[in-house]
């Protein structure tokens, strides 16, 4: 018997299925997927999380002329096998493949490019109002989960959508889920309503008996409608939704097509702007998944049977690393308090959460507010480590100017996944931190090589520094140490990691490690190569790097940073106008997804890239 699924090739081919078919391409969609993602990786419990969400909008609405806007967008993998891109799961996050995220490029039916959380409603009024001012007529729909709307632009959004009447329609996924669990008011406020039915039961049969009155007066009619406010406050106090102007339906059984379709229908009839309050399972169909969602938010390929994750590479995260080193720091520094985003667990902080409650606060995805909120813990005499990854970081970027760094207060920014990492691709690469905060007055920069530079860098920003100071890491496995790497951390001191005679190797980081790979095959060529591991950006070792160039008269700068933002920039500044310098960087463009190593062979970063320019630049 042919599959249901085999049969879909566009949202037109779910259209003509009645609801058991549908009820059946939903087991179908949840294998396929469980299948696909063990293989290549990617988003697997948000996506099982919204089969059926995803099928009743398609059926409901007609896109692409109807617009549906994914909120992050990692929870697309289900309409993008609806929308002609089955046969490309396969590819999924694989270099010169299909995105995990939605693309404008990659199909008509994805109609705006996310990737990071609370832009989908803001994204929709302006969609919205665009069809408006053109006199058009289609649905606009925004797709946001529950951890998205704890971000401040998702309540900004909502804010000027309640005062306006343009139509527009907001499904709520509450899944009581982020990356970790949920925290703070929103979160607290959404489960009462999960939990309090009664309400909806009681506004039903309110309103049934009004619809039954023969002749009904005006004055009866306010009466009773204030009975049913009444009788709101009483049991869902607040109302929030509907407090600021938007219709609110729900809340919605998320895995009850029947209930979706009906609700779906009901709201394309209504004007103004409309809230769906939807509620899932993270996770739903797949019980390894239903009982450890985060585990499988974001996972690298696992065997199905067992949830085991295939290539697991040996030895220690920066994540772990980070998390153990704040543990011990906080055995002897009271005054240590940590900050992080919804991301407790991605950011290594697990064992700190179990041994240090008092002192860890998990804001929600509120990046703006966790830096300010570290500002005022500094202002009181605390050093806040604030842990965020190295994308996320930008969207608090005034807040690190004007909150922290203008005075100059001891903040310590701990920025995970800097540089590329890998399968997430473009939203989520680490390539712009180091610029943006190396020109910010105050602030230091450091880059560990290793885990134990990592650890010692932790142990300066948080004891002996004072004032602004950010340590950037990568994502993934600790590189193999340096010998120098257990020597001191003194500020603005970069180390000399092997000498050379023929030419300078100045870089940072990881790339420390591309580098003695560099002098290996380099030595093939009689070529004695000398090796600089800067160790902090800003401010850089002049001394150090000109003592080199004076030796080698030849430098070479390799840098994991697009090159407007490189380091090279101001070691060309240092050295001679005549001076032989080669630029080893990224290039001027968002890079897209596909592993680390072949992105870094793609851009011409790893190590026979540069052996062979540098080969062709002595020739010269």
């Amino acid at each position: 018997m042919k599959n249901i699924l085999d049969q879909v090739n566009s949202p037109d081919d779910i259209k003509k299925m009645n609801v058991d078919n549908l009820k059946d391409l939903s087991k179908e969609i949840r294998k396929y997927l469980i299948e696909s993602v063990s293989k290549t990786g990617g988003h697997l419990a948000s996506n099982l999380g919204v089969t059926e969400l995803t099928l009743a909008l398609h059926y409901v609405f007609n896109s692409p002329v109807d617009k549906i806007i994914w909120d992050v967008g990692h929870q697309s993998y289900i309409h993008k096998i609806i929308t002609g891109r089955k046969d490309k799961m396969s590819t999924l996050r694989q270099f010169g493949g299909m995105s995990g995220f939605p693309k404008r490029e990659e199909s008509e039916h994805d109609i705006f490019n996310t990737g990071h959380s609370s832009t989908s409603i803001s994204a929709a009024i302006g969609i919205a109002r665009g069809r408006d001012l053109r006199k058009q007529q289609h649905e606009v729909i925004a797709v946001i989960g529950d951890g998205a709307l704890t971000g401040g632009m998702a309540f900004e959004a909502l804010n000027d959508a309640g005062r306006s009447n343009t139509k527009l329609i907001v499904v709520l996924n509450d899944n009581e889920m982020s990356i970790s669990h949920n925290v703070g008011g929103m979160s607290q406020y959404l489960s009462k309503i999960r939990t309090e039915p009664a309400y909806y039961t009681t506004k039903k049969d309110i309103e049934k008996l009004v619809n039954q009155i023969p002749f009904i007066g005006d004055e009866l009619r306010n009466l009773l409608h204030k009975t049913k406010e009444g009788i709101k406050q009483m049991i869902v106090p607040g109302m929030l939704f509907e407090e600021i102007g938007l219709k609110y339906l729900g809340p919605i059984d998320g895995h009850n097509i029947e209930a979706l379709i009906d609700v779906f229908k009901r709201a394309k009839n209504q004007d103004g702007p409309i809230l769906i309050h939807v509620c899932t399972k993270k996770g739903k169909g797949y019980k390894l998944a239903e009982e450890k969602p985060d585990a499988f938010h974001g996972i690298s390929p696992f065997d199905p049977k067992t949830g085991k994750k295939r290539d697991c590479k040996k030895g220690p995260t920066y994540s772990k690393i980070f998390g153990n080193k704040l543990c011990n720091l906080a055995k002897n520094n009271k005054n240590l308090a940590v900050i992080t985003a919804a991301m407790i667990d991605g950011t290594g902080l697990t064992d700190f959460a179990q041994k240090y409650p008092e002192r860890l606060f998990d804001v929600g995805i509120a990046e703006q507010h966790a830096v300010t909120m570290a500002a005022g813990l500094a202002v009181e005499g605390i050093v806040p480590v604030v842990a965020l990854y190295s994308s996320f970081l930008q969207r608090a970027y005034d807040q690190v100017i004007h909150d922290v760094a203008m005075q100059n207060l001891h903040v310590v920014f701990a920025i995970d996944r800097a540089g590329l990492v890998g399968d997430d691709g473009e939203t989520h690469h680490g390539v712009f931190d180091a610029a943006f905060l190396s020109q910010i007055p105050n602030m230091t920069v450091m880059v560990p090589a290793d885990y134990i530079e990592l650890e010692n860098m932790l142990d300066y920003a948080v004891n002996k520094h004072n004032g602004p100071i950010a340590v950037r890491y990568p994502r993934g496995n600790c590189e193999e140490n340096f010998m120098t790497s257990s020597s001191q951390i003194n500020y603005g001191k970069g180390v000399l990691v092997q000498e050379g005679n023929d030419i300078s190797i100045i870089t940072n980081g990881r790339m420390t490690h591309i580098a003695l790979k560099v002098k290996k095959l380099l030595q093939k060529y009689n070529i004695s190569a000398e090796i600089i591991n800067l160790r902090f950006i800003k401010p850089l070792d002049e001394e150090l790097i000109l003592s080199s160039y004076d030796k080698t008269k030849n430098v070479v700068i390799i840098d994991e940073a697009i090159k407007d933002g490189s380091i090279s920039n101001k070691i060309q500044l240092l050295l001679p106008a005549d001076a032989n310098i080669r630029i080893e960087t990224l290039p001027n463009k968002f890079i897209s997804h596909g592993s680390v190593e072949k992105l870094f062979e793609d851009n011409f970063i790893d190590e026979i890239s540069i052996t062979n320019n540098i080969i062709k630049d002595l020739k010269k």
